[in-house]
């Protein structure tokens, strides 16, 4: 049987409007927007729980619609069947998904939970792909890596974790459909506790994504314990995971993220 690491997550309930922050959420200070520099709110400390993680959750070897701690992603949040979350990370999504509306700004997630074994099939489905460009094993690795995790390194596998509206980073940049939508993420989307991990001008890992966003009450929690407890040759089981020591996929890519999150 696996180990079971415990840890307390604190859920942050009180992310809300600045019309409905009541309470011990006052006393927080007014949020800064993201960026390198700046934190996200923290967790409340009113509500506090223990929760058991293995190993093979961290490494996605489980099946999301079975699990107890995840619930379906339906309408209006996704027009994407099968979506699934970790339950505090939707209830979170869902209060940012209402303010966003409120200024005219529509967020869809178009990416949620995959675990080891979707990740699996897109990761083989490029190396195939890429076979002819890419001959080397660990230049082909290193070429599906610019977008792509290695099955078992994803932070999609925790539940915490989505992708919004589009998946090419023009869209949300400057005369891009997404571009209000991404100021208003840069600028909001830490008071309900998400983060973009994968920013620019980071020394390592993957490359930028402005539409990837995760609710840090959650993943900061889940990323301690990744570092604490896998290792290179833990991420296994598929086409060119050999080549997972020789990257440090977990110091440059699981942990090569926007400081902020952590």
């Amino acid at each position: 049987m696996k180990n079971i690491f415990f840890f307390y997550l604190i859920i942050l309930f009180g992310c809300q409007s600045k019309a409905e922050n009541v309470g011990s959420a006052a006393n927080v200070p007014a949020p800064a927007p993201v960026s390198e520099s700046a934190k996200p709110v923290p967790p409340s400390a009113a509500s506090t729980q223990t929760i058991g993680v293995t190993t093979d959750y961290l490494l996605g070897k489980f099946e999301p619609a079975k699990h107890p701690d995840f619930v379906a992603v339906g309408k209006p949040y996704s027009d994407k069947p099968g979506m699934t979350l970790r339950k505090e990370t939707f209830e979170a999504f869902k209060k940012m998904f209402a303010a966003a509306q409120k200024e005219g700004i529509t967020l869809k997630i178009i990416s949620s939970t995959r675990n080891f074994f979707r990740q699996k099939e897109i990761w083989e489905g490029k190396w195939t792909r890429f076979a002819k460009d890419a001959p080397a094993a660990k230049a082909r690795a290193l070429k599906i890596l610019e977008y792509s995790s290695m099955p078992g390194s994803s932070r999609h596998h925790w539940g915490t974790d989505i992708d919004i509206n589009e998946l090419e980073n023009h869209h949300f940049e400057k005369g891009g459909k997404h571009e209000k939508t991404y100021q208003w993420l840069t600028e909001h989307a830490h008071e309900y506790g998400f983060c973009q991990p994968y920013t620019a001008g980071r020394p390592a890992g993957y490359f930028e994504e402005k539409w990837h966003w995760s609710y840090t009450p959650l993943s900061k929690l889940f990323l301690e314990q990744f570092e604490k407890n896998i290792k290179d040759t833990d991420i296994e089981g598929f086409k060119g995971s050999e080549t997972a020591a020789e990257i440090g996929i977990v110091k440059n890519y699981v942990l090569g993220i926007n400081q902020v999150c952590k």
